[in-house]
C-alpha cells in the first residue's frame, strides 16, 4: 500500500487516529493545564513528541486517550472535582 507521497504504509486493518493535547483534552471534559499537570506528575502516560513541520507536538493514540479517562473517572467526580480521600 502506497501513501500520498510514495511512503510506504502499513495496514493494520483499522485507522489510527492521532489526537493533539488540547484535542485529547477537550475529549476528556479538562483544561489543557490539567491535562499537562496529569503528565508532568506521570498520573497519565506521556506520548512521544513528534516534530510537525518544524514544531514539536505530542501525539495521543486512542489508547492512550482511554487511559487518561480511566484515570480520570477513578480520580474525580462529575461535576464536583477530585474524590474525598477516605477518613482515616
Amino acid at each position: 500500500m502506497r501513501g500520498l507521497k510514495g511512503q510506504r504504509k502499513y495496514d493494520t486493518g483499522m485507522p489510527m487516529k492521532a489526537y493533539s493535547t488540547a484535542q485529547t483534552a477537550k475529549l476528556l471534559g479538562v483544561g489543557r493545564a490539567t491535562l499537562h499537570r496529569w503528565m508532568r506528575e506521570r498520573k497519565v502516560p506521556v506520548p512521544r513528541t513528534r516534530q510537525v513541520a518544524g514544531v514539536s507536538v505530542r501525539m495521543w493514540a486512542a489508547e492512550d486517550v482511554e487511559k487518561a479517562r480511566r484515570f480520570k473517572q477513578e480520580n474525580y467526580r462529575k461535576g464536583r472535582g477530585r474524590k474525598a480521600k477516605p477518613k482515616r
